[in-house]
């Protein structure tokens, strides 16, 4: 059976500095910019909830599909080299924005992927997204400077696994 998390008093912080926010936004500007404010706002959550909802499903089909000690054994703390050459071309070949990623990175870490792995996966998703650079990047910049940046960002996944990895063990003995 899962174990239940606490409420995160993150949520609460945000939803604080949303409320100063609005109160900020009438005060300042008065009702007809408030109204509009939340309008806009209530039009990025339709926006992102579908994304956010296939993210989060597909997080919980993660945690029930793949058996935890397959993500152990190719993820985990001793997945060595292995495990952050698959997180790093699976950060680089993952679509989307964070919606998209984060939910998933929180099924690998809870099904026993070691922290420095997601690491290195956050990492590559962030500099090296293919999709990202196929995308936006080429038709900005060119295809020789996207290359370049490309091989010169190519390390950066494995280093971040190696500088967080003494930090997560002191930090995070056991997995989450």
């Amino acid at each position: 059976m899962p174990v239940r998390r606490r409420f995160d008093p993150m949520t609460l912080v945000f939803l604080l500095l949303a409320l100063l926010a609005g109160t900020a936004v009438y005060v300042l500007h008065g009702p007809a910019v408030w109204a509009e404010a939340l309008a806009r706002a209530a039009e990025l959550m339709l926006q992102v909830a579908p994304i956010i909802l296939a993210a989060v499903l597909m997080s919980g089909y993660v945690q029930t599909l793949i058996p935890r000690h397959a993500i152990e054994r190719w993820l985990g703390r001793r997945s060595g080299a292995r495990g952050l050459v698959l997180a790093t071309a699976a950060g680089a070949l993952t679509p989307g924005g964070p919606f998209a990623a984060f939910p998933l990175v929180v099924a690998l870490l809870r099904t026993g992927a070691a922290f420095e792995v997601c690491v290195a996966y956050l990492t590559a998703w962030s500099v090296l997204g293919l999709n990202r650079a196929l995308v936006w990047e080429v038709p900005f910049f060119g295809l020789d400077f996207v290359a370049l940046k490309m091989l010169v960002s190519l390390p950066l996944p494995f280093l971040a696994a190696l500088l967080v990895r003494p930090l997560a063990r002191r930090l995070m003995p056991t997995p989450c």
